[in-house]
């Protein structure tokens, strides 16, 4: 089956972290670049994030973290897209995460990582070539 339309993102806030000005910046540039953009708020469950993903019918999850729980809330979103048969829904991360964590993320299935410094068109650019063709 071939799917159209734009690419659908979720822009989420998983946790306590109350900082959300990166993650409307991203969810911003992902909807001027032509995407849908579903931004679920401040403080998300894991489990709110992929309900949302899957009612939604995402293509990707950007989840921003700054509160350095990414190591839990991450491999939390993949087990649950797992669990629900959602795979198909990649995830991609923005925050403030060590360089030390980046190689654990990516072999829990996390698609890419961003950290500070990265460009709103670096984000854009990737989503537009890692998520379905519009």
């Amino acid at each position: 089956m071939v799917v159209s339309g734009p690419i659908r993102v979720v822009v989420a806030k998983p946790g306590l972290d109350g900082h959300d000005r990166g993650a409307k910046v991203i969810a911003r540039a992902l909807r001027d670049a032509g995407m849908e953009v579903i931004y679920t708020g401040l403080h998300q469950t894991p489990e709110q994030i992929v309900d949302t993903a899957i009612q939604e019918d995402a293509d990707g999850i950007g989840l921003s973290i700054l509160s350095g729980a990414h190591m839990t809330l991450c491999a939390k979103v993949i087990t649950l897209l797992k669990e629900r048969d959602a795979e198909d829904i990649k995830v991609f991360c923005g925050g403030i995460i060590p360089d030390a964590d980046i190689t654990e993320l990516k072999a829990l299935g996390v698609a890419d990582i961003f950290t500070p410094g990265t460009s709103t068109q670096e984000v854009v650019s990737w989503v537009q070539s890692n998520l379905r063709a519009s």
